[in-house]
Order: structure tokens, then C-alpha cells, then sequence
């Protein structure tokens, strides 16, 4: 069962996100801010971090330029989930570090897509 922490800022799109996300499988553990996002990661070592961009704290961004940099969590996946859909918001994310992008309002066949292309892609290069 893939170990997903899901960082949103908003309590309840994060719990109603988190229990379609389980019932299709995954584990999941929320974290509402960029800093509990850093300490949880570090802590449970998830396979895959869906990461809202606006964070209270440390926004996402950071969060994700810190995880990145730090090598014992580099290869952790990261998916940019965030209501920022311009294509120039695309660019920030993945230059701060994100894997893949998606849009706010969810679409959960797109999202899993997105998130199983990532995981299939990290067993990958783990088994190497």
C-alpha cells in the first residue's frame, strides 16, 4: 500500500481527498502547514507527497526546495496539487522542485494517474 502524506492547508479538502485517496488504496497522513509537511516527511518517509503550493508558515515551495535539497528525501516524489493554474505557476513548481503538477479543483482520475505514473516511476529506479 503506497504511503502518501497529503499537505493541504484547508482541513476538509484535505480529509475529503485523503478518504478517496483510501479507498482507492493508499495510505495517507495530512499535514496542514509547510513546517508539520518537513517534520512529518522526515518522520514517515512517505512514497509520494501531494504538496499545496499556499501554505501557512512555509508555503509549498519552500517545503519542496528543502525536501529536495535534503538528500535523504530528494527521491521522495512530489506532486504539486494547487488552485495556482497558470502555466507560469507550473514552471515555479517544478523549478522549486515538484515531479508533476495538477490543478485544483481535483479530478481524481487525472490525480491518480499523475501519482501512479510517479510511484511506478520511483520503483523503478529503486530496483535499480
Amino acid at each position: 500500500m503506497p504511503r502518501v502524506l497529503l499537505v493541504d492547508s484547508n482541513e476538509m479538502n484535505g480529509d475529503m481527498l485523503s478518504r478517496r485517496l483510501e479507498r482507492q488504496g493508499y495510505s495517507v497522513q495530512i499535514a496542514t502547514n509547510g513546517a508539520e509537511c518537513l517534520e512529518m516527511a522526515h518522520r514517515t518517509r512517505p512514497d509520494l507527497i501531494l504538496m499545496e503550493m499556499s501554505l501557512p508558515d512555509v508555503d509549498g515551495w519552500e517545503a519542496t526546495r528543502r525536501l529536495k535539497a535534503d538528500p535523504q528525501m530528494r527521491g521522495t516524489p512530489i506532486l504539486a496539487v494547487t488552485a495556482h493554474a497558470m502555466s507560469e505557476d507550473r514552471c515555479k513548481a517544478m523549478a522549486a522542485g515538484c515531479d508533476e503538477y495538477d490543478t485544483k479543483p481535483v479530478e481524481l482520475p487525472r490525480l491518480l494517474q499523475k501519482m501512479e505514473a510517479l510511484l511506478d516511476a520511483n520503483r523503478t529506479k529503486s530496483a535499480k
